[in-house]
């Protein structure tokens, strides 16, 4: 008993108990002999059996730190107050303790909630020692609980943060992947281990290297945006049918990838096509990063995809109707007098041209209406766009009943076999709609040697403009 005397029992840094188990002891033996071999079941059939063996233990001594741990003014102090002291739920911590001794084990730990006596919450390490000499009787074990509640405080906080972590990962409005990108890191350094410098004429080399460093992506994991991004059941599913999401833009958008990374830009963003499951196209705004820590393998990183398609679609059809006239589908007048610019720059010559002027369409909009001389314009379009078809030739309205169609590379010869063909599509269409016939005063040219492109349009204006007046002289003549 030398250590009940001891002085390091008593200025130890941590809080140390003597307790007599003695009792619980005889407790064991009268169980055993009433047949109980499976303690472990036996006590959880009834809790009270653990309470019961609690209250066996006789507490022998506690040093200073054990007093000042639960705030208590002295041994009898702790001792009246040991049911603030064990929390509602010891009974599933101490049936621990009390298996290790029912097999006979000298040692034992465990974590567990104890209270201060003023109600303040303590996580302590429990461990426990049968001191020599008592291992038969467990008269005397020496305990210590260590106070262990601002590490598990700190775990708490971590489980928290992580927990708030994967819940944003989960449920975040935007489609997230975690991947691996540990392989290609380890490609471009040896790269540039072997002195590549110009890693952009390399790729232009070697297009097979962006097939291989997408190979070696490795997807870790993907979040329920993604899977309703790309129309998945599960991630199975989505991981079975990835082929599907990636097209013939991939290649170059991850080209341009690998040489923001080449040049150490390990957070970067650009657009990207994608495809759902179903065939649907996904434009989206990709920003990647590497995680924090993860810098030198790049074994951790982050691909965050927003889905642009709608906004795409609406600037796609912005700029539609910046160059396209909504009633005939044709181009308007913004993109012919681009076009005649750049033709104007372009070394291709010849050049061609069709002007149109569709005769009579003011009195069919006087006196039959607008919605009657607005389907003649949407038939107008229907005939150009069939006779430009498969061409690199363009037709475009640049007035209310004014059309032109340009034929660049078109000689005097093709310039004929359009207009053949102008002339053929209008008298089918007119056989078709044969109670509403159109009729147009046509003009065309085909650029001379040395000729701006603005005179030879002129020159089919100007002879369009001599059909008008025999067409209308025409029919003022008719009686």
């Amino acid at each position: 008993m030398e250590i009940l005397d001891s002085s390091i029992f008593d200025l130890s840094p941590i809080p140390f108990w003597l307790e007599d188990f003695s009792a619980v002891k005889n407790q064991f033996d009268l169980w055993k002999s009433d047949g109980i071999t499976d303690l472990e079941t036996f006590l959880k059939e009834d809790t009270s059996r653990v309470l019961h063996c609690a209250n066996l233990i006789k507490i022998i001594k506690v040093n200073q730190k054990t007093l000042d741990l639960y705030e208590a003014k002295d041994i009898d102090h702790l001792r009246g107050n040991l049911s603030k002291i064990f929390s509602n739920d010891m009974a599933e911590s101490h049936i621990h303790e009390l298996l290790a001794l029912w097999k006979k084990e000298l040692s034992f730990s465990n974590t567990a909630v104890n209270y201060s006596l003023s109600g303040k919450r303590l996580d302590i390490h429990l461990k426990g020692t049968v001191l020599p000499g008592h291992e038969n009787d467990l008269s005397l074990i020496l305990l210590s609980t260590e106070n262990i509640t601002s590490y598990q405080d700190a775990c708490r906080l971590e489980m928290r943060s992580r927990s708030i972590a994967e819940a944003r990962f989960t449920y975040s409005p935007t489609s997230l992947w975690v991947e691996d990108f540990s392989r290609i890191k380890t490609r471009l350094d040896h790269l540039k281990a072997l002195g590549i410098e110009d890693f952009v004429t390399f790729l232009d080399v070697h297009n097979d290297f962006i097939v291989e460093c997408l190979r070696d992506i490795s997807i870790i994991d993907v979040n329920q945006s993604t899977l309703n991004l790309f129309g998945a059941s599960s991630k199975e599913h989505l991981m079975q049918n990835i082929y599907k999401v990636f097209g013939p833009e991939t290649l170059q958008t991850f080209r341009g990838q690998l040489i923001e990374l080449w040049k150490g830009n390990i957070h970067h963003q650009c657009e990207a096509v994608n495809y759902a499951l179903d065939g649907s196209i996904r434009h989206v705004l990709l920003q990647f990063t590497i995680f924090p820590g993860f810098e030198n393998d790049w074994s951790m990183a982050q691909l965050a995809l927003t889905d642009i398609t709608a906004r795409k679609k609406a600037e796609n059809y912005l700029e539609y109707l910046g160059k396209h006239d909504v009633l005939t589908k044709l181009y308007n007048r913004s993109f012919f007098t681009a076009e005649i610019n750049r033709l104007e720059r372009n070394l291709l010559r010849p050049v061609s041209c069709i002007f149109m002027d569709m005769n009579g369409l003011k009195p069919v909009n006087d006196t039959q209406g607008h919605d009657v001389g607005d389907d003649l314009l949407r038939r107008t379009g229907g005939i150009l766009t069939q006779l430009i078809q498969n061409t690199l030739y363009s037709t475009s309205r640049i007035g209310g009943d004014e059309f032109v169609v340009l034929l660049p590379g078109a000689d005097e010869i093709a310039l004929q076999n359009c207009l053949d063909a102008l002339i053929e599509l209008i008298h089918i269409d007119n056989q078709f709609y044969s109670n509403q016939p159109i009729s147009f005063s046509i003009g065309s040219a085909t650029s001379k040697e040395n000729e701006r492109i603005e005179d030879m349009l002129k020159r089919a204006d100007q002879l369009m403009y001599v059909q008008k007046r025999e067409f209308y002289e025409g029919l003022k003549a008719t009686p």
